[in-house]
């Protein structure tokens, strides 16, 4: 993972900023912190649950969830809007197992469907439409992942993507790698496409939200 662009204390006054949370989340973050596992944190969380709420959203689908973080700030809007469907996908039976136990613990397990895949076969393999979806795969296959996305969201959803500054490597012009490569590529199709209006929030490494026309 990228580090981060915001100073330190910036950082911590907008986490701070955010109000406070069930403890089975404290723990969630807590462990990401001890375990250096890349959680989105409090206030980029926050900012995705309240997307989540501002558009009513009840179908939801996370590209790369971890252990659940991420997945319980879905969750608690998708509950707060009524009930609804939370897809939550990794690759890695035990962080699957790791979810179930802290979105049971957090009360949302009515909420949620569970996929144990790569995430874009898992994506391309469900139908939609969805209101909301979550891009925080590897890097390299956010082009792929876009592609699928485009059918699989409503118009008048949400894409959010997380990365898109990745540590400020796309403002440099000498860096070719693969996913900084990977990163310009979708950030290209999204800003200067038709399909989308879009801006990226320079919070944490960049979150893009995009609104699909």
């Amino acid at each position: 993972m990228a580090g981060l662009l915001l100073p330190e204390k910036l950082d911590r006054y907008l986490d701070g900023l955010v109000p406070p949370r069930q403890e089975e989340l404290d723990q969630m973050e807590r462990y990401g912190k001890r375990s250096g596992f890349p959680i989105i944190g409090p206030a980029c969380g926050h900012f995705c649950y309240l997307t989540a709420r501002l558009i009513g959203a009840r179908q939801i689908f996370e590209l790369g969830s971890g252990y659940g973080y991420s997945t319980a700030w879905f969750a608690r809007a998708v509950h707060e809007n009524g009930g609804g469907r939370v897809v939550h996908v990794v690759w890695d039976e035990d962080l699957s197992r790791r979810a179930r136990g802290h979105l049971a613990a957090l009360g949302y397990e009515s909420l949620m469907e569970y996929r144990v895949d790569e995430a874009i076969h898992a994506l391309r393999s469900t139908d939609g439409p969805f209101d909301l979806i979550f891009l925080d795969i590897d890097k390299e296959g956010y082009p792929e992942a876009l592609d699928v996305i485009e059918s699989r969201l409503r118009p008048g959803g949400v894409l959010l993507a997380d990365n898109l500054l990745w540590s400020g490597a796309v403002m440099d012009g000498r860096d070719r790698s693969p996913q900084t490569q990977a990163i310009r590529t979708v950030t290209r199709r999204v800003m200067e496409g038709d399909a989308w209006i879009a801006s990226i929030v320079p919070m944490r490494d960049g979150l893009l939200l995009a609104y699909r026309r």
